[in-house]
C-alpha cells in the first residue's frame, strides 16, 4: 500500500476536480489520512492502483464495529486520479476490494458506500457492480456553491452471505 503523503497527494488531487470526495483539499491532511488508513488496515482493506510509478488511485473500507456489525466493511471511500477517471481504474480497484473482503476473517457479507445525488457516474458504477440505492438522506450534502443534495446510502451483499 501506499505511504500516507502519497494518498493525501491523490485525494487532494481528486478531490480538486468534479469528484465525489466529501472533503476539500484544504480538508484533508497527513492526520486523516493515517487515520483512515489505521481504520482500514485493522480488519478492513486498503489497496491502491499504480501505473507508472505513480498512484492513480486508492480504495479503503474499515470494520464499524461492535461485533453485531463484525460483517459489514463501511466507510468505504475510493479516489481516481482526474486523469485517469474513465479508463477502469475504478472498476479494478473495486474488483480487487471484493476479492480481498472475501479472504477477510470474520467473513464479509455486507459493502456499504455513500455516493452525492449529483455524482452520477459514481452511482451508476456502483450501480453496474452490484450495489442498490439503499436510501436517500436529502439536505445532507452542502457543496462549495452553497447548493444542497442528498446523499444516497448504498449496500452489495456479497455472494455466499
Amino acid at each position: 500500500m501506499a505511504a500516507a503523503p502519497e494518498v493525501l497527494a491523490l485525494y487532494r488531487a481528486a478531490a480538486d476536480g468534479a469528484g465525489g470526495l466529501a472533503r476539500r483539499p484544504e480538508e484533508m491532511d497527513l492526520a486523516y489520512v493515517e487515520g483512515f488508513l489505521a481504520k482500514a488496515h485493522a480488519g478492513g482493506v486498503s489497496l491502491g492502483a499504480w501505473s507508472e510509478g505513480r498512484l492513480v488511485g486508492e480504495i479503503h473500507a474499515g470494520r464499524i464495529g461492535p461485533n453485531q456489525f463484525a460483517h459489514v466493511l463501511s466507510d468505504l471511500t475510493i479516489a481516481v486520479d482526474p486523469a485517469c477517471q474513465g479508463r477502469g481504474v475504478g472498476r479494478a480497484l473495486f474488483g480487487a476490494l471484493f476479492a480481498a473482503a472475501a479472504q477477510l476473517q470474520p467473513k464479509v457479507s455486507r459493502i456499504e458506500l455513500m455516493a452525492r445525488e449529483g455524482n452520477a457516474g459514481a452511482i451508476r458504477l456502483y450501480q453496474a457492480l452490484g450495489f442498490a440505492v439503499e436510501g436517500r438522506l436529502p439536505g445532507r450534502v452542502r457543496l462549495p456553491d452553497g447548493t444542497v443534495e442528498a446523499d444516497i446510502a448504498m449496500g452489495l451483499l456479497l455472494p455466499d452471505a
